[in-house]
């Protein structure tokens, strides 16, 4: 790079970090008026000037950046291998789809069941049922809102071979129980940490506990891309497996843009394959039926500086939870906290509050009051899945009434603990939450 490009390049970046400062002076929070999201991006001039910086390269495609953040992202976990993708419902159905995959050890075949639970995201238990596999439903606790883990052996069956759940909200599930269950019935695990990046369980991450474990980088989770995902594991099948799914479904491993005209394993002509013409080309032989699911390098650019930042943004996050919850405990009798194992440090997602039945008013009373306040509020996800319309068909088993299931889905609701929300936006849902307590 010439001395010319490089001073153009800093004085581009100079006027990015101008131009964030600019924006930055002119927000104020005004109670009542300014909009206060659940969640969304925290971010200032530098993750812009990493934008901007890899986009004067225009290198669109997954690259340097994409391997950079795989391999911080692994070390970060303590694991082998991380994967990047578009974003962690693609993780997901990468994590599944890897398990179907012919090259991982006991592949999973159509027909084959997998514990989950119906308090889910529709990417959680999509994966499932695009594989042919079968979900098996069990339900989950009040006020963790994770999968009891006691269910899980009262639903096997001879075709069970694996269990997929969330850590709910970023409060990480007994895993303790759930991983002793898996290893007496060699069962594979599936941890969806998209909502949970950086909660730990008995001072270790979650995600670091199961087969593949999958992560979301959109712009409400914990960390962002914009857009993005990962999914991570111990095993190097599964692994490559899924590369391979992420890219086409095909058999080679070199990265975009390598260099040597032979690929990396300098054999690029001389692979053997079954009803292929001798010679093929490595880079055309599709072992997997996979897909496109790479994300940008732009957006890994990003990703790299927002993990940067993690340990700031779970700080902030534990914090925000804790004032809501010391709060909020002065209305216990009306609504169901949240709750978490002792052996647990949640990095929250958000907080969740649950309707008692006989609190004198209804879910919708609370939300109407503070979104007329500007609050926004969420339920969670999907409520009982079964009862979406794009779900009330599938082929699935279920195992008891999933009571509480049922109640989430009438009952509850989340608020926003992500680092966006300064302690005087945090005053501002407590005020609200108690002018309409103390109207009833």
């Amino acid at each position: 790079m010439s001395e010319k490009e490089k001073r153009l390049r800093r004085e581009i970046l100079e006027r990015v970090s101008a131009l964030y400062n600019l924006r930055a002076e002119s927000v104020r929070f005004v109670p009542g008026v300014t909009k206060l999201n659940y969640s969304g991006r925290v971010y200032d001039a530098r993750e812009m000037q990493a934008l901007v910086d890899t986009s004067l390269d225009f290198w669109l495609t997954l690259g340097e950046n994409g391997r950079r953040f795989e391999r911080r992202f692994a070390e970060y976990l303590g694991l082998q291998r991380a994967v990047v993708c578009n974003s962690g419902s693609s993780a997901n159905l990468l994590a599944v789809s890897a398990l179907c995959a012919p090259m991982v050890e006991s592949p999973l075949v159509p027909g084959d069941e997998v514990v989950t639970t119906a308090v889910a995201f529709p990417t959680t238990v999509a994966p499932i049922i695009q594989n042919n596999l079968i979900p098996v439903f069990v339900d989950v606790g009040l006020g963790d809102y994770n999968i009891i883990a006691s269910q899980i052996e009262d639903a096997m069956s001879p075709r069970t071979k694996a269990v997929f759940f969330a850590h709910t909200l970023g409060n990480p599930a007994d895993l303790d129980e759930i991983m002793a269950i898996a290893r007496r019935h060699d069962l594979y695990v599936i941890e969806d940490a998209c909502d949970a990046l950086d909660s730990t369980y008995n001072g270790r991450l979650v995600g670091t506990f199961g087969d593949i474990s999958t992560f979301s980088f959109y712009a409400a989770h914990h960390i962002t891309m914009g857009e993005g995902g990962a999914l991570a594991t111990n095993n190097a099948n599964i692994a490559r497996a899924a590369v391979s799914l992420r890219d086409w479904g095909r058999d080679c491993f070199c990265q975009t843009g390598e260099a040597h005209p032979l690929g990396a394993c300098r054999n690029r002509f001389g692979h053997r394959f079954e009803n292929l013409p001798e010679a093929y080309d490595h880079k055309y032989v599709y072992s997997n039926i996979g897909y496109n699911l790479k994300p940008l390098d732009l957006q890994c650019a990003i990703g790299l500086v927002q993990l940067d930042k993690l340990s700031e943004f779970t700080s902030r996050r534990r914090q925000n939870f804790r004032a809501l919850y010391d709060a909020l405990k002065a209305y216990e009798d009306r609504i169901i906290l949240p709750k978490w194992s002792p052996a647990a440090d949640p990095s929250w997602f958000a907080f969740p509050i649950t309707i008692r039945d006989d609190a004198g008013f209804e879910r919708r009373e609370i939300i109407d009051h503070l979104e007329e306040r500007g609050i926004e509020t969420r339920l969670l996800f999907a409520g009982n899945l079964l009862r979406q319309p794009g779900f009330q068909h599938i082929d699935r088993r279920v195992v008891g009434h999933l009571s509480n299931t049922d109640i989430i889905l009438r009952s509850t609701f989340f608020l926003g603990v992500y680092p966006g929300l300064t302690q005087e936006k945090i005053d501002y849902v407590l005020d609200s939450m108690d002018a309409f307590m103390k109207k009833l």
